[in-house]
């Protein structure tokens, strides 16, 4: 079944109503179902249903509820990749990949060695951005879409790290310190991580002080030196590995 995120003021104890213009769109154009189809629909907070359409009109679409539950892929970690904005196109894929992977939410950040400019932390290309999540959350039947940006400099981001248990910082320089030893050698299992990942040039050594400063770990991700649209995914998934699986 095709999953939908329905605004919760458009779900009651019975019934659904998608108005969303886009949502009927892809749904009777391009899926082209009709009355009688089963659909997965979540509020985006807390419960998903599956429901039967039961009637098409010109400004909504109508679905009587079958089921109802609270969410069953959600991962119970909370994750947050901060990822130096990359090359036009790179971000789509990291999007893409983290979403599935179970991140929670995605902040570009500008860096001294970013090729893009102020301009990618708001406007279009961070709706473009939201977007690809979108779709990727629709795909692989998240509870939520996991929420990107708005994006920060590098200078706002580090005080954030204070929002989390754990700052996890690949970096290339790191030699000694695995990600796996500090996952399984924490004294408290976190449940906030924040992942730090740097652009294609990598962080400037005055950055890379910064963020320790700023209670980053730095740690190696392997022998290789992996490229900024692999990194993160790779991380995201050696923590959600050990962490939640």
């Amino acid at each position: 079944m095709h999953r939908f995120f329905v605004e919760p003021s458009g779900i009651d104890e019975a019934q659904i109503s998608i108005r969303s213009p886009e949502d009927r769109k892809h749904m009777l154009k391009v899926l082209r179902m009709r009355v009688g189809d089963e659909i997965e629909v979540s509020d985006s907070l807390k419960f998903e249903y599956v429901a039967r359409i039961v009637a098409i009109d010109s400004d909504e679409i109508r679905a009587t509820i079958l089921k109802k539950h609270q969410f069953q892929r959600e991962p119970k970690l909370q994750t947050t990749l901060y990822q130096a904005i990359p090359k036009q196109g790179k971000m789509d894929v990291i999007i893409q990949k983290t979403v599935e992977l179970g991140v929670t939410k995605l902040i570009p950040v500008l860096t001294e060695r970013s090729i893009a400019s102020g301009e990618s932390l708001s406007g279009s290309k961070l709706e473009r951005w939201r977007k690809v999540a979108q779709e990727a959350g629709k795909q692989c039947k998240r509870g939520f879409i996991p929420a990107i940006g708005p994006g920060v400099s590098f200078q706002e981001m580090l005080p954030q790290f204070s929002e989390h248990d754990m700052v996890l910082f690949p970096y290339e320089q790191e030699t000694e310190r695995t990600l796996k030893a500090v996952l399984r050698t924490a004294s408290e299992s976190p449940q906030r991580v924040a992942i730090l990942i740097g652009p294609e040039g990598g962080f400037t050594d005055k950055e890379a002080a910064a963020v320790e400063a700023a209670g980053g770990l730095p740690v190696t991700l392997g022998k290789t030196i992996l490229r900024t649209e692999t990194a993160g995914p790779a991380a995201l998934a050696m923590v959600m590995y050990e962490l939640e699986l």
